[in-house]
């Protein structure tokens, strides 16, 4: 009879264990079915975020409110950047701009007017803390280097578009250097060299500030024409330039370039890259060593939006074969176009010789390249961001009547652009 009580004892301890262990299996479940049921909670708000942000970023935007383009002075910005990020790769920046062109030229007997229109694309990737890739697409003639307008007409005929430049850059410090066909790295006027020019071969620049003053030094060797037999045409040229403040509100500034150009090969010329010059046999009639002087004044107390600035530039071809052997521009403009709303007038007098610049390089503001005389006046305002307007008139007449070719050598010609550009 003792041991009975034992024995229920016994057997009510050896089925309470298994329960105990029971529950303590399924409170565990429980907390795994719990966690469970909070990551799924957590994944789901989490597709329902990127869903909306997916909606937001490619959803169309409104016909009558497109974005606004970028100042066309400003540093250019990523156009429509996603929220948070989402789309944008981390070195890389585009940029680009578009530009519509009337234009009317006056000549007696044979007036005319054209519609141009340029787009250029550009890009940079910084692949590491020092290089950086870079190329640029733009419209017009391949063969054309100082020219990417495109006449309208030929029936609605497509667009010409070329790979514009394609570089490797490496910067350290104030030093820096490309190689590839890259954007013009010299301080220059148009007189000398045309604003669409890319150089192709290799350049370097080092720049540093002493005191108040900044130093800049610049070379370049520039590939013009490969040749598998005759010597290869190139350039070498350098340029010093130096700037610093007169006063709190004055500055000036004064560079020097020479430009040694080897014109062995010129197969790959056209008649657009000897224009103006004087040839002889096929080949230019003059060599083309250029020494160059650019001197600068600025002044900035009128008004933060009224700065003034004078610019002269001289330019003396040590290598010309005739007297028409020198060249010169001088420019007066008030103001500026850095921001909405800025107005900037500019007033520019040349004189430029026969063989005084290389006119495969020069500009193609008006039909004569070398041998003007010219008197150009431009007003640009800036009446949003990404917006430029631009009115010039180009007065110019043949400099030499010897030179003058098909055109009246004594008659003054007239030629006006109204130009509207959006950028980004």
């Amino acid at each position: 009879m003792q041991l009975r009580p034992i024995f229920l004892a016994a057997t009510a301890l050896s089925l309470a264990m298994p329960a105990q262990a029971q529950d303590s299996r399924l409170d565990a479940l429980e907390r795994r079915i719990a966690e469970q049921d909070r990551r799924i909670a957590d994944l789901e708000a989490l597709v329902t975020r990127q869903a909306d942000l997916l909606q937001r970023t490619s959803a169309p935007a409104p016909v009558a409110s497109p974005p606004a383009p970028a100042p066309v002075l400003a540093a250019p910005a990523t156009a429509n950047a996603a929220p948070d990020g989402l789309f944008r790769i981390p070195g890389l920046d585009v940029a680009g701009d578009m530009r519509v062109r009337q234009e009317w030229n006056f000549v007696d007997g044979r007036d005319r007017s054209r519609t141009a229109v340029r787009a250029r694309v550009r890009a940079s990737y910084a692949v590491s803390d020092h290089f950086s890739v870079g190329t640029q697409i733009a419209t017009g003639d391949p063969d054309d280097p100082n020219s990417t307008d495109v006449t309208l007409g030929n029936f609605v005929d497509d667009f010409q578009m070329s790979l514009d430049q394609a570089w490797i850059r490496y910067a350290n410090g104030g030093f820096t250097t490309y190689a590839g066909k890259f954007p013009q790295q010299f301080q220059r006027t148009d007189m000398l060299w045309d604003g669409d020019v890319s150089p192709q071969g290799v350049a370097a620049a080092y720049g540093a500030n002493i005191g108040k003053a900044r130093v800049d030094a610049r070379g370049l060797w520039f590939v013009i024409d490969e040749a598998s037999v005759a010597r290869d045409s190139d350039m070498l040229g350098g340029q010093l330039a130096l700037s610093a403040p007169l006063a709190s509100d004055f500055k000036a500034g004064l560079t020097g370039s020479y430009y040694h150009y080897r014109l062995g090969s010129v197969t790959g010329a056209d008649a657009g890259d000897f224009r103006g010059n004087l040839v002889s046999g096929g080949r230019y009639l003059s060599d083309f060593h250029l020494l160059e002087g650019i001197g600068t004044l600025g002044w900035a107390g009128l008004s933060p939006r009224w700065p003034l600035s004078f610019t002269a530039d001289y330019v003396h071809n040590l290598g010309a074969a005739v007297s028409g052997d020198t060249a010169f521009n001088l420019e007066l403009a008030a103001g500026r176009t850095a921001q909405p709303g800025d107005w900037r007038i500019a007033y520019n007098y040349s004189e430029v010789e026969v063989d005084s610049v290389l006119a495969a390089f020069s500009h193609d503001n008006i039909d004569l390249s070398t041998n003007y005389k010219l008197h150009g006046l431009g007003i640009s305002h800036v009446p949003a961001p990404h917006l430029q307007l631009d009115l010039l008139w180009y007065h110019y007449r043949p400099l030499d009547p010897a030179y003058a070719g098909s055109l009246p050598p004594t008659d003054w010609l007239d030629r006006i652009r109204l130009a509207f550009m959006v950028s980004f």
